[in-house]
């Protein structure tokens, strides 16, 4: 693996100098290398975690395990890329074990995400079935801890 992969990865917005100081590159190098991962497509885009109870704009995430038929000639890979497409799916991956796939979705709120599940993916020939979960409070997202501001604190209270 090219040793900037990580170093972006940890930290997406630093600088070519300081990759370049990290990597033991010169910045050149490093640029051109940068470069040539987006246009391999191994860097496919650069985001910002955001902590979702530091935001104003509340949203409802689900974690969505769904059972399918797979189709002949394309397998789970055609269900999968179908199901992945609509807007409200966040992240789709192929599993081993009581499911084939785990989607994630997002909406504004508990009804819509339900009516995607209902309405859309349920609906979609080949799904045999869903199992719902919705998220309730991220700790960590993508490796990054979500750090809480200590609340008020309880006295013990003594006998």
């Amino acid at each position: 693996m090219d040793k900037i992969l990580p170093l972006l990865q940890h930290n997406a917005r630093a600088s070519v100098a300081d990759l370049a100081k990290s990597a033991n590159l010169s910045e050149a190098d490093v640029a051109a290398r940068i470069t040539k991962l987006e246009e391999d497509g191994v860097i496919l885009g650069y985001q910002a975690i955001v902590d979702p109870q530091k935001v104003a704009r509340e949203r409802v995430t689900a974690v969505i395990e769904v059972k399918l038929t797979p189709e002949r000639e394309g397998g789970f890979d055609k269900m999968a890329e179908r199901i992945a497409r609509f807007p409200e799916v966040q992240g789709c991956y192929l599993m081993s074990g009581g499911y084939d796939l785990l989607v994630i979705v997002e909406g504004r709120t508990l009804n819509e995400v339900a009516g995607f599940v209902s309405e859309k993916l349920a609906t979609i020939k080949g799904v045999v079935g869903t199992g719902t979960h919705f998220r309730l409070k991220a700790y960590k997202e993508n490796g990054v801890e979500l750090k809480r501001e200590a609340g008020p604190q309880r006295l013990a209270i003594s006998p």
